[in-house]
């Protein structure tokens, strides 16, 4: 119960400093957000970001918005920047979430490699259980979030991971970070295996 309270405490006030602060949601991140909804019906598993100190208050809200994806089991919830976070707390959200949304959620150090394979696992056994055996098929991810929660450092040690893994010689295309909100303004592509993952 003190959860739900704590949640709903964290998003009522998340939406008021956004609504005070309107500057960062510019026009790029509406367009975004529109090109999102036309993209989640196409796509096997959503990885919706959060940042791991504050779960409530980074959650995506177009997603919620939109009401809960069809089925549910399609949302992955990444709790990043959990070595910043309080790891007892992080249990508790942990517990909620998975209660509540009844859809995985796994806690993320984008800058642990350990933590990315163990992302990259759970990724790729959705997707297995998803395709059910259509293995001419590629699996496809969107991967979600408000700005600064840490989207771009996870798909550039994807990425990274993939690469090697994949052993793939040449330039990589590396998804932009920064510490600024809204670094990354459109909707990229980026391939992690050269091979069928499941």
């Amino acid at each position: 119960m003190a959860a739900a309270a704590a949640e709903a405490v964290s998003r009522r006030l998340g939406v008021v400093l956004r609504e005070l602060s309107g500057a960062w949601y510019g026009r790029h991140m509406a367009a975004a957000e529109r090109a999102i909804r036309t993209r989640l019906p196409l796509v096997d598993i959503v990885l919706e970001v959060r940042d791991a100190r504050v779960p409530a208050s980074s959650a995506f809200e177009p997603l919620r918005r939109r009401g809960p994806l069809e089925p549910d089991a399609r949302r992955v919830v990444v709790l990043n920047k959990a070595d910043l976070a309080d790891p007892s707390e992080t249990e508790k959200w942990m517990a909620y979430m998975k209660k509540q949304r009844k859809s995985p959620c796994i806690t993320v150090n984008s800058h642990n490699r350990e933590s990315i394979k163990e992302l990259l696992n759970v990724v790729q056994s959705r997707i297995r259980a998803i395709k059910h055996g259509e293995s001419d098929r590629t699996g496809t991810v969107l991967l979600v979030g408000i700005p600064n929660v840490g989207k771009s450092a996870i798909v550039n040690a994807m990425h990274q991971i993939g690469r090697i893994a994949a052993a793939e010689k040449g330039k990589l295309k590396h998804a932009i970070v920064s510490s600024h909100p809204g670094e990354t303004r459109d909707i990229s592509g980026y391939k992690e295996q050269s091979r069928d993952p499941c």
